[in-house]
C-alpha cells in the first residue's frame, strides 16, 4: 500500500518535512548508483579537531560556493543567500521528533498501523511512531528547512566531502525561492498518490542536479566517495523496516530521478521548472513519464459512507444474558480514505506475489482508485476499494492478480465463490477468512475490493453501493 500522510500506502507515508530529514543516506546511495561508480576502499584517517565556530565558518563558505555553482547548473538564479549551520546529533534528533509529532496525528499513526497489519504489509507488533523515530534519527545528516529557509548539516560530517549532498539540499533552497516549497507541506488529506508524485518532482529535480554537480569534476566524485567511506552510513533500521515503508520512502528519489531525467530530456531545466506549475498528478505519471508529458490525468473516484451497511448483521447475543435476548451493537468508524495509485497497488500485490514483473504488469493500466478503511468498536478492520483501469483487459489482469494475492494473504481461507476463468467482461470471487470475508468484483474497466467484510454482511450490498 502506498503511504504519504501516514506511511506510504498502508494508510498513506510521512509528510514532506519529515522526508527531507531522511535524504542523506538515500542521496548518497543514489549518487553512487547514478554515476555508475563502484567505490574502492579508503583508509579512514583521523580528522583534526575543530571548534564549532571553525566548522560553522567552513560550512558558510561552502554553502555560498555550492549555492552559486548549483544555481548556474540548475538555471535558477539566487534570490537571497541561504543561511547555514551545523547541528549536533541531539539537536537533529529533537527536530525530527518535533516534526513527526507536529505533522502526523495520533489518529493517522493508528490508521497506518492497523491498515498495514490488515493488508499483511507489516508484522503484528508493528508500531508506526517508534519505527519512524528510529528511521529518521538513523538516516538524518543534513537538510534544508523551508520554514526557516536554512540549511543544516550534521556536525560530525566532513563539509568538504559532503558538497554533493549540499548541492542536493541547496537545490531545494533554490526550489523554495522560486516555487515555494511550503505549499507542499499542507497537501489535501486523502490525496497521497498525487502528493508522492509531487515529492518525486522535488527530490528527482534535486537528485539530478546533484548528479550533474558531481559529474562536472572527477576529483569531486573521488572526494565524495572517500567521504562516504569515512561516514560508514548505518541503514539497519531502514533495511529491517517493512518493505512498503522502505520502498515508499525511496520512491521520490529513485523514480523521481528517472522521471526528472525524462522531463529534462524533453524540455531541459525549463521543462523541469514548468513542472512546478503543472505538477505530476499520480505515481503512474512518475513511473511512466510519457503519461505526464501527454497529460493523462487520473480518474477521480468517490466512495459512499459504508457505516450503516457494515453494521448490518453485527448484532450478537451476549452469552451472559441470553434469556432477555438483548443485543450488543458493534459500531464502525471510517479511519482513513485515500488513493493508492499504481505504485501503491504494485506494492500491495508484490508483497505476496513476489514477482516484480507480474506485479508491475498487473498494476500498469491503473486509471484511478479510492480506498477507505473502517474500524469497529471491537477492533475489526475493513478495507474497501474501487479501482478504475484504462481498458477491460487491464482490469481483468489486475482482478486475476489480486485474487492470487488474496489466496496468498489468507492461506487458510475457504473459497465461498471460487475464482473462475473470466467470462466476458465481469467476474466475482469471495473467500471466508478468520479476519472476515474477502471479495472481488470485476465489471468492465472497474475492479472492486473488500477485505474484512464482517459476518452477516453481504459483500454484494457493498459492491452495489460502490457501483451506484
Amino acid at each position: 500500500m502506498r503511504m504519504s500522510k501516514q506511511i506510504h500506502r498502508g494508510a498513506s507515508a510521512p509528510r514532506w518535512a519529515m522526508r527531507r530529514r531522511l535524504a542523506c543516506a538515500f542521496v548518497l546511495a543514489l549518487a553512487v548508483c547514478a554515476l555508475a561508480i563502484v567505490p574502492t576502499q579508503f583508509a579512514v584517517t583521523q580528522e583534526p579537531a575543530t571548534t564549532a565556530a571553525t566548522r560553522n565558518a567552513a560550512l558558510v563558505a561552502a554553502t555560498d560556493e555550492v549555492l552559486k555553482e548549483t544555481s548556474a547548473l540548475r538555471e535558477l538564479p539566487i534570490v537571497r543567500p541561504v543561511q547555514s549551520s551545523t547541528q549536533s546529533r541531539a539537536e537533529i534528533e529533537r527536530a525530527v521528533v518535533k516534526n513527526l509529532d507536529e505533522d502526523t496525528t495520533v489518529a493517522d499513526m493508528h490508521a497506518a498501523e492497523v491498515t498495514l497489519k490488515k493488508l499483511g504489509m507489516a508484522p503484528p507488533d508493528f508500531q508506526y511512531r517508534a519505527l519512524m523515530i528510529r528511521l529518521l534519527t538513523e538516516q538524518v545528516a543534513g537538510y534544508y528547512e523551508p520554514k526557516t529557509r536554512q540549511f543544516h548539516l550534521a556536525d560530525w560530517i566532513d563539509v568538504e566531502g559532503q558538497k554533493a549532498v549540499m548541492a542536493h539540499e541547496l537545490t531545494h533552497a533554490l526550489q523554495d525561492q522560486h516555487f515555494d516549497l511550503r505549499r507542499f507541506e499542507h497537501w489535501p488529506k486523502g490525496e497521497s498518490d498525487s502528493e508522492i508524485a509531487a515529492h518525486a518532482l522535488i527530490e528527482g529535480d534535486a537528485t539530478l542536479a546533484m548528479v550533474m554537480y558531481i559529474s562536472s569534476s572527477p576529483m569531486r566524485a573521488l572526494t565524495f566517495l572517500k567521504s562516504i567511506g569515512k561516514m560508514g552510513v548505518d541503514t539497519k533500521e531502514l533495511d529491517q523496516a517493512p518493505r512498503v515503508i522502505r520502498e515508499s520512502l525511496l520512491f521520490p528519489y529513485q523514480e523521481g530521478l528517472n522521471w526528472t531525467r525524462a522531463v529534462y530530456k524533453a524540455g531541459g531545466w525549463s521543462g523541469v521548472s514548468q513542472a512546478f506549475k503543472a505538477l505530476p498528478q499520480s505515481t503512474e505519471q512518475i513511473m511512466h513519464p510519457e503519461k505526464y508529458l501527454s497529460h493523462e490525468a487520473p480518474v477521480k473516484i468517490t466512495l459512499p459512507d459504508f457505516t450503516g451497511l457494515l453494521s448490518e448483521g453485527s448484532r450478537t447475543k451476549p452469552g451472559s444474558n441470553p434469556a432477555k435476548g438483548s443485543t450488543t451493537l458493534t459500531t464502525w468508524k471510517r479511519i482513513a480514505s485515500d488513493v493508492n495509485g499504481e505504485f501503491g497497488y504494485y506494492l500491495l500485490l508484490d508483497q505476496f506475489l513476489k514477482s516484480p514483473t507480474e506485479s508491475h504488469r498487473a498494476a500498469a493500466g491503473w486509471a484511478g482508485d479510492r480506498y477507505v478503511v473502517y474500524e469497529s468498536s471491537n477492533g475489526r478492520i475493513s478495507f474497501i476499494s474501487a479501482t478504475a483501469w484504462d481498458t477491460t483487459n487491464d482490469a481483468r489482469e489486475f482482478y486475476e492478480a489480486f485474487a492470487k494475492r488474496i489466496n496468498l494473504r489468507y492461506p487458510g481461507a475457504q473459497a465461498t465463490h471460487p475464482v473462475e476463468p473470466p467470462d466476458g467482461l465481469a467476474g466475482f470471487a469471495s473467500w471466508k477468512t478468520d479476519e472476515g470475508a474477502a471479495a472481488l468484483s470485476w465489471s468492465g474497466s472497474r475492479v472492486f475490493i473488500i477485505e474484512g467484510c464482517p459476518e452477516g454482511v453481504n459483500p454484494d450490498r457493498l459492491f452495489a453501493a460502490m457501483k451506484e
